[in-house]
């Protein structure tokens, strides 16, 4: 008995020694995970449960892990919206943040409501711009600041930082007192030295190093509130993790206003990624952990559980559809903020159709999810609608409506997209029902906001134009001093939200009648017989961006990109100040007159109307035709002629292609590729061998498997053809 005493003890003082020595192999570095716009997304991507089980994998290895959360965390699906944010909170409860920071969302379901949420968090809230200036005292409370956490012997600070467009990016009437007066404030007059005050005394306080967690941004159209602002206009801040603009940022150095590099973080959205900070020895390093699988048995199963509580309401069917209704591009990025979807032209159809208003508007931001074909649930409807808007409608002149689509066409640019991430964005941009207006780019927007964010004047040209109204069943020219019924929801009407203000104080006349999830239920419910019809399948085209300086070509227009490079490059030129012809004929003096252009538009000798009985001395193709026939890339005919205004054909344009390349110095050498066009044998003998190098070039090419070696060349082919050269040349 003894023996075997003396045995158990020997294997616990083992175990005991192996535990010290396990615990001595844990780091001292201080891991700080970070979130960001995670917008309720509890169980997409990597998820709450891989994110706690994540946390716990740091803390086996290292001493010190924190957790935190920079805004945006409880609004964005079903589940935020039936709890108000509540069932969020539990869960970063159960993940167990430390501290989190206020994002414009998080303002959405009343302050009221954000007070609840403060005391329900077991984490601290932090936030050092956010100051009620009301005189009763009734302010929010619960947060800090900043907060100082003792890692061993370092003391880090953590200090929130809020952006000061959740005045309009939230409902701003919900940081008005009763009268319409403010009574917070985000500094947005002062937020460089309101930040930089809260840095020093949290040095002052003890701390080693600060860390900022921010919801700011990094999107231009949020100058000069992003963190890179920030960053920049202040010193101390030693790392700043940041979100709002959804932004994915490993780790991006700024300088401060002292020149030394600040690392600057965020994760994108939804879970995509957990952001990892990692302190040693004073140096800040952040990276992104994406494509984590594993998951926290508990965390997972208390994530569940709270959505089996309203699985059968957010399953039950309600409509149909017959066609995806979607948000996005055809490239995948976000449409909806900046371009007309068919979605969007759906949802204000609702509003019009259920409120009987001439008008309706839809900010962009409202619409939120896609919906795929066949059957429609009531957690589909929230998704799209999640923040609880209710339908309103008011009296307003055509003048107002046209500003406000002035003011929320600001941000949009003839580009919607860099092929990863939407670019020109705007929350409020307008989905329109009983409306159609033209959005052009190539006019800089003078719409001006005040020191809230909020709408105050158009300075300048406007670039919405030809805003016209349905009326008994066409479009007609809106008049601008005219009286229309105009249906939207409270946040915008009522509640200027995107900054639209100019509906505040108009005669109401359907105050807060229908939430927005059932306007839509009903719209398909009772107006399309419960499924969305065919006739939803594209866009209506309410909405036509010039994407150019022409009219003529416009966003969708394949030859957009093209136009835009030969426009900016001065290789060609509009037909007019207006119009650039995009299908109209290529001539042979045209073709000619912009590979001269390219070619830096050297001197001429002679006068061209002695080389050709058809041309004029002095005419905008002169000197062209004459450097063109001089270096044999084209000839003329046999009777004297030149034929500048003749439309040219495929062939022959490969022919002047490939007598331009030869004479800038390119040769055809190397080129092997064989043709294998279905009409091959329509192509004339003289031109193969020009046809040949222009494929293999890749400066032309055939369409469903075809040359068409004698269809006209148009004009935008022969701006897509000059960019495909200068480019590959480039």
């Amino acid at each position: 008995m003894k023996k075997l005493v003396a045995l158990l003890l020997a294997v616990c003082m083992l175990l005991g020694l192996m535990t010290t020595a396990f615990a001595a192999e844990q780091s001292d570095d201080i891991v700080i995970l970070y979130t960001n716009d995670v917008h309720t997304a509890v169980d997409d991507n990597i998820g709450y449960a891989g994110l706690a089980a994540y946390k716990k994998e740091m803390q086996a290895t290292h001493k010190y892990v924190a957790l935190v959360d920079c805004g945006d965390a409880i609004q964005g699906a079903a589940i935020g919206t039936l709890s108000k944010g509540e069932y969020l909170v539990d869960i970063m409860n159960e993940v167990g943040y430390d501290y989190a920071t206020f994002g414009n969302h998080e303002f959405d379901y009343t302050l009221p409501q954000l007070q609840k949420l403060i005391d329900k968090a077991k984490y601290q809230y932090l936030c050092c711009n956010l100051t009620y200036t009301g005189k009763d005292g009734k302010g929010l409370t619960g947060y800090k600041p900043y907060a100082i956490a003792a890692y061993g012997d370092v003391k880090i600070a953590y200090v929130g930082i809020a952006t000061p467009e959740s005045f309009t990016k939230s409902t701003p009437t919900y940081f008005q007192d009763a009268n319409g007066n403010y009574v917070y404030s985000f500094a947005e007059d002062n937020l460089y030295a309101t930040v930089q005050q809260t840095v020093d005394a949290a040095k002052k306080d003890g701390a080693d190093y600060v860390v900022a967690i921010a919801h700011l941004g990094i999107d231009e159209s949020s100058k000069p509130w992003r963190s890179t602002d920030v960053i920049a206009n202040t010193t101390g801040i030693d790392v700043m993790l940041d979100g709002h603009s959804h932004s994915t940022l490993a780790m991006e150095l700024v300088k401060n206003k002292d020149g030394k590099e600040i690392p600057l973080s965020s994760t994108g959205a939804k879970l995509v990624n957990i952001g990892k900070l990692t302190i040693s020895d004073g140096k800040f390093t952040t990276e992104l952990i994406s494509d984590y699988t594993a998951k926290d048995d508990a965390t997972d199963a208390y994530v569940k559980s709270i959505q089996e509580k309203n699985e059968a309401l957010l399953n039950t069917v309600v409509a149909r559809t017959s066609v995806t209704l979607t948000t996005k591009h055809a490239d995948g990025t976000r449409a909806v903020r900046n371009r007309e979807t068919n979605l969007g032209d759906l949802c204000a159809d609702a509003y019009r159709a259920v409120s009987g208003a001439d008008i309706a508007l839809v900010n962009g931001g409202g619409i939120r999810a896609d919906i795929k074909a066949g059957d429609i649930t009531y957690g589909d409807i929230i998704a799209v609608h999640p923040y609880g808007n209710a339908l309103c409608v008011v009296e307003a002149t055509g003048q107002e409506i046209i500003d406000a689509l002035e003011w929320t066409a600001r941000n949009t640019m003839a580009t919607y997209s860099d092929g990863k991430n939407a670019i020109g964005e705007m929350g409020g941009f307008l989905q329109v029902s009983g409306l159609k207006y033209t959005i052009d780019t190539t006019v800089k927007s003078s719409a001006k906001g005040d020191d809230k964010g909020l709408f105050a004047s158009i300075d300048g040209a406007y670039r919405v134009k030809n805003v016209k109204v349905l009326k008994d069943g066409k479009y007609v020219d809106i008049d601008p001093k005219g009286t229309y019924t105009v249906a939207s929801h409270n946040y915008m009407l009522k509640d200027c939200g995107d900054g639209i203000n100019m509906f505040a104080d108009n005669k109401l006349l359907q105050d807060s009648v229908m939430l927005d999830n059932q306007v839509l239920i009903t719209y398909i419910k009772e107006q399309l017989n419960g499924t969305v019809p065919a006739s939803y399948a594209n866009p209506q085209g309410r909405i036509t961006v010039i994407a150019t300086p022409y009219t003529d070509v416009v966003d969708g227009n394949w030859a957009v990109e093209a136009v835009n490079y030969v426009t900016d490059k001065n290789y060609m030129k509009g037909l007019s100040e207006t119009t650039f012809g995009p299908n109209g004929a290529l001539t042979r003096g045209m073709l000619v007159t912009v590979l001269y252009r390219m070619a830096g538009s050297p001197a001429v000798t002679g006068k061209v109307s002695e080389k050709f009985k058809d041309c004029t001395d002095g005419s905008w193709y002169a000197d062209a035709v004459l450097w063109a026939s001089e270096k044999k890339i084209v000839d003329g005919y046999e009777d004297g002629t030149f034929l500048p205004t003749k439309a040219i054909n495929r062939q022959e344009m490969a022919k002047v292609l490939y007598g331009y390349d030869k004479t800038m110095g390119k040769t055809a050498e190397g080129i092997t590729e064989k043709l294998t066009y279905t009409d091959l044998d329509t192509i004339s003998d003289w031109a193969l061998e020009s046809v040949t190098y222009c494929t293999a070039a890749k400066y032309l090419a055939g369409s469903n498997g075809a040359f068409s070696p004698k269809g006209t060349a148009t004009r935008a082919m022969g701006a897509k053809v000059l960019m495909n050269m200068t480019q590959e040349a480039a």
